[in-house]
C-alpha cells in the first residue's frame, strides 16, 4: 500500500473506519457503531477503538467473516418510490428501499449504501454506492454538489417570493443557505416549483415551503450532482458507466485539495 506523508506523531496507515467504508462494508459511523459493538475483530482480537489505524485489511473480521480486499467502486441510480424508508431495517416493519431493491439491483451486486437520504414520503432520485468514502464525499456539504427537487405545493406563492430564497433563510433557529427556487407552473391552487440546493438538511424542502405557507403535497428529487432521474421507471435501478465514477472521482478529489 503506497504512503503518503506524515506528521511524526501520526500513526502509519489509515483508521480502520476509513478502510472498511472504502471496502464497501458500511458507512464511517455505522462502523464505529460495530466497533463499540465488538463486531470487528483484528486476528481474532476484538477492536477496541476507532482510533486503529492499518495499512491494509488483512486479518479483520466483521461479524465473524473476512473481510475481503475492496472492489471497485460503484454506482447506481435508484428511483425511490415514495412510502420506503431510507434504512436497511425498521424495527416496526415499515417498508425500506432494500426491499424495492432486490428485485431492483442485478444478482450479485455487493452491498449497496444511499448516498443521504430521502424522507419516507419523498420520492426521486437515490444515488447508491458500494464505496463509503465516495458516499461521505457526496452527501458532505463542502462539496458543494447540487440536489434539484419539484414540489407540487398547495397554497399561493410568488416567484418574487421564491426568489428571496437565494439569500438564504433562517427558521426556528435553523439556517438553510441559498436556495435556487423557481415557479414552473399552477395547476388550480397547486404549484409546481423547482428547487437546487446543496446543503440537504432533514426536511429542508419541506420546512422552507411550509414555512411559506405551502402544503406540499408531492416532493420529487430530479437531480444530484451531474446524474439525473430522467425517465428511469418508479423502483429500477440503473449502474452508472465506471468510467463517469472515475471522472467523478476525481472531481471530487480535485475539489478536496483545491
Amino acid at each position: 500500500m503506497s504512503k503518503t506523508p506524515r506528521a511524526a506523531d501520526r500513526p502509519e496507515g489509515d483508521r480502520i473506519a476509513k478502510l472498511l467504508a472504502r471496502a464497501g462494508v458500511a458507512s464511517r459511523r455505522e462502523i464505529e457503531r460495530m466497533i463499540a459493538e465488538k463486531r470487528i475483530t483484528l486476528d481474532g482480537n476484538i477492536v477496541e477503538t476507532p482510533a486503529t489505524f492499518l495499512t491494509s485489511l488483512n486479518g479483520i473480521s466483521v461479524d465473524g467473516k473476512p473481510v475481503g480486499k475492496a472492489e471497485a467502486a460503484r454506482l447506481f441510480r435508484f428511483y425511490k418510490p415514495s412510502g420506503l424508508l431510507t434504512a436497511e431495517r425498521d424495527h416496526t416493519g415499515r417498508a425500506t428501499i432494500y426491499d424495492a431493491l432486490r428485485n431492483a439491483l442485478p444478482k450479485g451486486t455487493p452491498r449497496m449504501m444511499p448516498v443521504g437520504r430521502l424522507d419516507l414520503n419523498t420520492e426521486g432520485l437515490l444515488l447508491l454506492t458500494n464505496d463509503g468514502e465516495l458516499k461521505r464525499q457526496l452527501e458532505l456539504p463542502s462539496s458543494g454538489i447540487p440536489r434539484t427537487y419539484r414540489a407540487r405545493a398547495f397554497g399561493d406563492v410568488s416567484q418574487d417570493q421564491l426568489e428571496g430564497l437565494i439569500e438564504g433563510i433562517e427558521i426556528d433557529g435553523m439556517r438553510y443557505d441559498r436556495i435556487d427556487a423557481n415557479l414552473e407552473r399552477r395547476t388550480g391552487r397547486n404549484q409546481w416549483i423547482e428547487l437546487t440546493l446543496t446543503e440537504g438538511k432533514n426536511r429542508e424542502v419541506r420546512r422552507v415551503l411550509e414555512h411559506m405557507g405551502l402544503k406540499v403535497n408531492r416532493l420529487m428529487r430530479t437531480a444530484y450532482g451531474p446524474f439525473l432521474l430522467g425517465d428511469l421507471p418508479r423502483g429500477a435501478a440503473e449502474e452508472v458507466p465506471q468510467k463517469q465514477v472515475e471522472s467523478l472521482r476525481k472531481q471530487l478529489q480535485r475539489a478536496k485539495v483545491g
